[in-house]
């Protein structure tokens, strides 16, 4: 597939260009108006339908050819993440605590180049349904899609996801079948007891000393109540609670986060871990306050359309640059209910590994999204749209 390659590389300059431009301007959740009108005046130019606005900034563009009845979707996440750039880079965020970096910028360019690539030389039968989705970082935007009628008024057969990866090699994809990345739910426990003075504590009920008794008593959850076989975290991340050395508080704070791989592991932690804070601050006679939130589902991709993507990873590079079923990943993608509704798959493409600079990992300040995989995933996404909407 090398003269596709050479053909998205021709034009890699054009949308590398775009991806910096989009880097400049960052935006987050649900605030992705500039990047939507870039996305969407481009789709525009190139004989797109757009439909603007869906789930809130998101944009849709769809291209008609022939009289295939094969409906194919290809999603790109556009929003940014509240953290300062430090890269020094000349096309850095000018947006003050704003920046991309998780590589949405480049997941947009790449899908974009291929857009382009398929307006103007795609052989393909059928429609194709480009979907660039806002607030992936915990918006949960694709939700906002699909409750606004996403896949009601653009059908798919199937739906396809990338994301660069730091630490794997640039141009190297990996592939998972099943579940592929975890759930997300977090928690805010307030723990309630009776302050004082901190030389009396006898007449207080200490919601410090409960909170950290919380703290481990959850640490058995994942040791003794979930299955040795299965993934599951439990993170305390926050503990808030007092002002003054010689003063018991008389509330406390912890901010709480849970993942797992599994659907009926993810309501075994939920159960547990409720279970143990009310018993732990009943001990100390503290009331404890739950506020559970469900965050993101686990994300699982299909069998066939695993393998389909597979097979045209192999096609455009080789099995020398493919991991046909990589580990999971803890992280957690609101791109999971997109696979809730429709069957597909979502892989990732190596930002660069060693001393390289795309070696830096995502939500860092540091990190930048590789420019040689735009015309790469490009080329990624040309090839599964042709092979998908012919077969």
């Amino acid at each position: 597939m090398s003269s596709l390659l050479e053909d998205l590389q021709q034009q890699a300059e054009e949308f590398i260009g775009v991806r910096r431009d989009i880097h400049r301007h960052p935006e987050l959740a649900f605030g992705e108006h500039r990047t939507a009108a870039l996305v969407a005046q481009k789709l525009e130019t190139w004989g797109y339908q757009v439909e603007r606005g869906l789930g809130g900034t998101g944009v849709v563009g769809r291209l008609v050819r022939g009289d295939g009845q094969r409906q194919l979707g290809l999603r790109a996440d556009m929003d940014a993440l509240p953290i300062d750039e430090a890269t020094g880079l000349s096309y850095a965020s000018c947006n003050h605590g704003v920046m991309h970096a998780c590589g949405h910028d480049g997941h947009t360019a790449m899908l974009l180049a291929a857009a382009h690539h398929l307006a103007t030389r795609g052989r393909f039968d059928g429609t194709l349904n480009l979907i660039f989705q806002p607030a992936e970082e915990g918006g949960g935007g694709a939700v906002r899609m699909i409750e606004d009628g996403l896949f009601d008024k653009y059908p798919c057969d199937a739906v396809f996801a990338m994301h660069n990866m730091p630490g794997l090699p640039q141009g190297r994809f990996a592939l998972r079948e099943g579940a592929a990345m975890a759930s997300s739910d977090y928690a805010t426990v307030t723990l309630t007891g009776v302050g004082g003075h901190g030389a009396m504590p006898h007449r207080t009920f200490d919601p410090v000393v409960a909170a950290s008794s919380i703290v481990m008593a959850l640490q058995s959850v994942v040791s003794r109540n979930v299955d040795p076989l299965e993934m599951a975290v439990v993170t305390v991340g926050a503990i808030h609670a007092g002002k003054a050395k010689n003063v018991i508080p008389a509330s406390a704070t912890l901010e709480i986060s849970v993942r797992s791989l599994d659907r009926d592991v993810r309501a075994l932690l939920e159960k547990r871990v409720k279970a143990i804070i009310a018993a732990q601050a009943e001990s100390f006679g503290c009331q404890a306050q739950i506020d559970w939130r469900k965050g993101y589902a686990v994300l699982v991709n299909t069998k066939d359309e695993t393998e389909f993507a597979r097979q045209v990873a192999l096609e455009l590079v080789g099995a020398e640059r493919v991991t046909l079923q990589g580990p999971p990943l803890t992280g957690s993608e609101d791109f999971a209910f997109m696979l809730e509704k429709v069957p597909g798959s979502y892989l990732l493409i190596g930002n660069g590994d060693g001393d390289s600079a795309g070696a830096c990992m995502v939500h860092n300040p540091g990190y930048d999204f590789n420019d040689d995989n735009v015309a790469l995933g490009g080329a990624y996404w040309v090839l599964l749209a042709e092979r998908f909407l012919t077969r």
